[in-house]
């Protein structure tokens, strides 16, 4: 205890901190054994679920299905050969950290659709395996892109194309993708093609949902003349803190106070419906935030 003028805080005992050398050891093994885990699942949905029912993904892992599938050499080996030639180039490129975690997770992907190889599918239904398929998918190559890393060498490409062309990223793997489930048509036939982009569409989707999490963090700006209303109701209804920024209007020159929060996803509605009933008429924006760390992010208990 600290006396002050007759005032008493107590203090709070210090946590005790790993040195870090351990921290550092402590989070690269984390992050091996989450590459492990994302690198198995891709494993198991293509072995267990994409393969047997002549269902593919985008990238290197469609055009090694396709060509496992002509050519009867395990998918294991052309995963391994194919991505090869790009993690050399993000290698030169990117960044040695990216490309050999992304070789890291494409060997034990390799590895793992070997030794599951000789395993039953768990269905022979088309639709079935691409639900289940895309869904184990998806959270394997999150888990990977989440530890620094990938599964597929496609990425690469799309990378270092985007920088010599007006195309985005995105846009340069949504190319090479269409390209790609497209070929799956004249391989498999046009219905297995049809369930591949059923597969590559909810593998998307889990991507996004493993890599940002179920509560994405959303920025939101609200502008007001009730402002302060408006603050202290976020604060005491959603147990958010919020920060007011000084505005000015472009038209109007009037000085405005602009609150400042960050909630997630899941408090959306109840933001817009706490903001409606104070200010039917407050000018409120709302952007996706994918990482956010310090300040006093945690909610607060309401009572």
């Amino acid at each position: 205890m600290v006396a002050n003028s007759n005032v008493f805080v107590e203090e709070r005992p210090q946590e005790p901190k790993l040195p870090q050398k351990t921290q550092s050891k402590l989070k690269l093994l984390v992050r091996i054994f989450t590459m492990i885990i994302g690198a198995t699942l891709v494993a198991v949905a293509l072995e267990i679920f994409l393969v047997p029912n002549n269902i593919i993904d985008g990238g290197i892992t469609g055009i090694s299905i396709m060509f496992s599938h002509l050519f009867g050499i395990p998918i294991g080996v052309f995963l391994l050969l194919l991505n090869l030639p790009f993690l050399f180039l993000g290698y030169k490129q990117i960044g040695k950290t990216f490309a050999l975690s992304t070789l890291f997770s494409v060997v034990v992907m390799s590895i793992g659709t070997t030794l599951l190889h000789p395993v039953e599918p768990l269905t022979i239904d088309p639709l079935l395996g691409a639900v289940f398929g895309g869904v184990i998918l998806g959270v394997g190559v999150g888990l990977a892109i989440r530890a620094g890393g990938s599964t597929d060498g496609t990425e690469i490409v799309a990378i270092l194309f985007s920088k010599k062309s007006a195309f985005s990223v995105g846009e340069v793997v949504m190319f090479i993708n269409v390209f790609i489930l497209g070929s799956a048509g004249f391989v498999f036939g046009w219905d297995h093609a049809m369930y591949s982009l059923i597969a590559y569409y909810i593998a998307f989707k889990l991507i996004d949902i493993t890599n940002e999490g179920v509560d994405q963090s959303k920025s939101v700006w609200i502008i007001s003349d009730k402002h302060r209303e408006i603050g202290d109701a976020l604060t005491h209804r959603l147990g958010r803190g919020v920060t007011y920024l000084e505005g000015e209007g472009s038209y109007s020159g009037e000085n405005k106070k602009v609150i400042f929060v960050v909630i997630t996803r899941l408090e959306e509605a109840k933001l817009k419906s706490i903001v409606e009933d104070w200010d039917s008429q407050a000018f409120v924006a709302i952007g996706n935030i994918h990482d956010v760390k310090g300040g006093r992010f945690k909610k607060k208990a309401i009572h």
